[in-house]
């Protein structure tokens, strides 16, 4: 559990914060993520949260409630394969202060006892050292490397494939 942040599912009338966020740090997650950037792509987003198959958390200080970053759960499974896939970004404000290390071990917890999900994958660009260390951090395991496994940003990006089971997890 963490003091100083809190996790929870994004509303409409977030989109404004979200986008402010994203805007603010579209240079800073250059080239690994591109968060929506207009006013209906963060609508859409939240309506998307709502889809069975991904949920939105968001990453709240919990000093003034503000959104300090994001941790999404795409491409939910269930049945045998019980998966998720987990991506996440932070405000660049926040940036080594330690909070997205606290936010994503909520986002964590929630996939396993709340989502009863048995295994998360991260896919990472390979150059993005720190969400790596992120990963490592929260006792993820590398599994392999997919070759131009993502389009972003018009490019086939190759990924590590990092990997964390609720055996593992605690």
């Amino acid at each position: 559990m963490s003091s100083r942040v809190f996790i929870r599912k994004p509303v409409e009338a977030d989109w404004q914060e979200l986008l402010a966020l994203h805007q603010r740090s579209k240079q800073f997650h250059f080239p690994w993520v591109f968060p929506p950037l207009t006013e209906e792509e963060c609508k859409t987003y939240i309506d998307r949260c709502q889809n069975q198959d991904f949920e939105g958390l968001l990453i709240c200080h919990a000093v003034d409630n503000n959104i300090i970053g994001v941790a999404n759960l795409s491409q939910i499974f269930y049945k045998a394969f019980q998966n998720a896939y987990l991506g996440y970004y932070v405000d660049v404000i926040f940036t080594r202060h330690g909070l997205m290390f606290e936010g994503l071990r909520l986002a964590i917890d929630y996939a396993f006892s709340t989502l009863k999900l048995h295994r998360l994958e991260a896919n990472i660009q390979p150059e993005n050292q720190a969400s790596i260390a992120l990963v490592q951090r929260l006792g993820f395991t590398k599994e392999g490397f997919s070759r131009r496994y993502l389009q972003i940003n018009g490019e086939w990006r190759d990924h590590e494939r990092w990997a964390l089971t609720v055996e593992d997890w605690h």
